[in-house]
């Protein structure tokens, strides 16, 4: 699955794609009430389809059915290990028909398929993987309550979970929400982001091939208010999972107060900062992870470094190195595999990016044309726009700074907490400094998220509720319940009556 094709090829593939065009409800596509939406291809402009998006009739029918599976069984209280084999049949069927969703995700959001076929695909089967393994892997427990009562401690799936995505990684995101709460047991109800729903739809109906049961996993297409909002609101909806904006996450926190006050997870914005220290070991390893982390998927990245720290000594070498990694970083047709870079998702976004770009003036890039723009570097004071403002596009704002506790000062002065990273060749210095940014992950001398195997999330605007990856996702998407049994003697017992 990993072996790259030419650029003809996935064009051909392409050019064969039955594209889903309805919603995903009860075990079967059906239209959604509310009116056609097209789906576009940000690199070309062109419709790729028009899918009849979802309203509230559609959100009232959709928790109507996942309540009935829930309340059925057929998934809820289906042994473990069976949840698990069916779980694992479905990532041998997203496998199977892997080139095509790499082909169907690369279309909807303007991604690279270097990373489609490379990270994308292969990140989100293993996260569902990495859940169904997990199924009859976790222990409830016990309290230590002495000789006369046991008490159990058993996790319960939470009920019906409704999961809201973005759009820079629609399938990834997919994976890092179903994957948990169908492992625990819930039926989950899935608003895809309207630019791109085109493979969570399709997901669904492989879903449906593996064994999943009707009304377990639904995909509903549609926009904020006429989906998202009603989700948030509804009575019978005991959960949302959030990735997104932080003011679009604000919203869910309302929603779950003025209705049922449903439990609330979000994972949102980011301004994340790569620290590098005077004393920063091998700059050209660093300069690649600093492009990486700042220019990967075309910086539409929650937890891009989007600010680059640099002690004042090493910044000349340093950007000397970032020009010379820039040059293999092409921008181009999103199905060529020779390019790094494809679009923004969108004209509008494309405008927003261009607009924190028309005054500055870039060491490199910032070219926009059309729905591409080029990697930009700009040197910055740390109170500039460029270095506080969530832009998330390919621009790296750099702040020079003259010692470690500046670093660590500027990093902080942030709104957001999400991740960050630490180059230093001194080890006390590197776990001082990251006990000392306030993020959900801290990386030393590289840059990245973890794995599937650690929780990901933030501090202060970047998160709220829980964390997604590991088992605190497979915890969020389950309610505690003690069970309590007496084991005293009744014959030894006062009447309590």
């Amino acid at each position: 699955m990993s072996d790259l094709l030419t650029r003809d090829e996935y064009a051909a593939i392409a050019a064969g794609i039955d594209f889903p065009r309805s919603a995903f409800i009860d075990g079967k596509f059906r239209p959604g009430r509310g009116e056609a939406m097209p789906t576009v291809n940000p690199a070309t402009g062109e419709t790729i389809c028009e899918i009849a998006a979802c309203n509230a009739d559609d959100v009232d029918l959709a928790v109507e059915k996942a309540r009935e599976a829930y309340e059925r069984g057929a998934w809820s209280k289906l042994h473990p290990a069976e949840r698990k084999a069916v779980m694992i049949r479905l990532c041998k069927f997203i496998t199977r028909n892997a080139r095509e969703l790499a082909v169907m995700e690369s279309l909807d959001s303007g991604k690279p398929i270097r990373d489609c076929v490379t990270i994308d695909l292969p990140e989100t089967i293993n996260t569902l993987k990495w859940h169904a393994e997990a199924i009859d892997k976790i222990y409830d427990q016990t309290a230590p309550v002495g000789e006369d009562a046991m008490a159990v401690i058993v996790r319960e799936p939470v009920g019906v979970v409704a999961t809201v995505l973005p759009w820079n990684f629609p399938l990834l995101m997919l994976a890092w929400k179903i994957g948990p709460a169908l492992a625990a047991g819930n039926s989950v109800i899935v608003k895809p982001a309207e630019q791109t729903s085109l493979t969570a739809l399709r997901v669904a109906e492989l879903a449906v091939e593996a064994g999943i049961p009707r009304g377990v996993l639904q995909v509903l297409p549609g926009d904020g208010p006429s989906v998202g909002e009603p989700l948030g609101r509804h009575m019978d909806v005991d959960m949302v999972s959030f990735t997104g904006s932080t003011e679009t996450g604000r919203m869910f926190l309302r929603y779950a107060a003025d209705s049922n006050i449903k439990k609330v997870v979000l994972e949102c914005g980011g301004k994340n900062p790569a620290i590098v220290l005077d004393d920063a070991e091998n700059l050209d390893l660093v300069a690649g992870h600093v492009v990486n982390a700042a220019f990967w998927n075309m910086g539409e990245n929650c937890s891009a470094n989007s600010r680059l720290i640099v002690h004042r000594d090493v910044k000349d070498k340093l950007l000397e190195r970032i020009m010379a990694r820039l040059r293999d970083w092409k921008t181009g047709d999103p199905l060529d595999p020779q390019n790094h870079l494809g679009a923004l998702i969108a004209g509008s976004h494309c405008k927003k990016v261009a607009y924190y770009l028309k005054d500055a003036k870039p060491l490199t890039g910032g070219d926009v044309d059309g729905a591409f723009v080029t990697p930009a570097v700009i040197e910055v004071d740390a109170s500039d726009r460029i270095a506080r403002e969530e832009i998330f596009g390919p621009v790296l704002a750099v702040i020079t700074v003259a010692s470690t506790e500046e670093a660590i000062q500027v990093a902080n002065d942030t709104e957001y907490g999400l991740t960050a990273s630490i180059f230093t060749g001194n080890v006390r210095r590197a776990l001082a400094s990251a006990r000392a940014v306030r993020a959900g992950t801290v990386t030393v001398n590289c840059y990245g998220e973890g794995d599937i195997t650690t929780p990901f999330g933030g501090y202060k605007q970047s998160g709220f509720g829980g964390r997604d990856n590991g088992i605190h996702a497979h915890d969020q998407y389950t309610e505690l319940k003690t069970i309590w049994v007496d084991l005293s003697d009744p014959a030894a017992q006062d009447d309590v009556s």
